[in-house]
């Protein structure tokens, strides 16, 4: 299953893209529910993200950045899951920052996901969509207030 979002934000695509660290990653934490970043190395090929969820999952995820690159139009790193909360199967998951102009970028989430079987799989779906949606708000605000 896949679930592509797009936000419209200020800052050259370069910029943007080295600002996805820690601080943001802060800022992109879910207001609800209880989630600890236990390690983030960065969004480089071979960096690790590690979070550990309370209640109601109780659970770890862990993602490795398995790519990242960049050329004149767009910058982009690609984080794969390796340990995720039940009930998903797989994840992955592509950053990407396209140039618009000099001063505008798009930054977009490309989610590739499944679930133990089937209709879990579909079930995850309006969850992770609802869990992800308010990315593009905060990117936002993040991005606009400091470029």
């Amino acid at each position: 299953m896949n679930i592509t979002l797009h936000a419209e934000v200020k800052g050259n695509y370069r910029e943007i893209m080295a600002a996805f660290d820690r601080e943001l990653f802060e800022a992109l934490k879910p207001p609800r529910g209880k989630m600890d970043i236990v390690e983030f190395t960065g969004s480089k090929k071979g960096d690790n993200v590690h979070l550990r969820f309370g209640r109601p999952i109780n659970s770890d995820w862990i993602s490795e950045i398995i790519e990242d690159n960049q050329t004149d139009t767009q910058a982009w790193f690609i984080d794969v899951g390796t340990t995720l909360p039940w009930p998903l199967a797989s994840w992955t998951h592509r950053h990407s920052v396209q140039k618009v102009t000099e001063h505008r970028s798009i930054i977009i989430d490309d989610m590739t996901f499944t679930g133990r079987n089937w209709l879990l799989t579909i079930l995850l779906y309006p969850v992770i969509l609802i869990g992800f949606y308010p990315r593009k708000k905060i990117y936002q605000q993040y991005f606009n207030q400091r470029f």
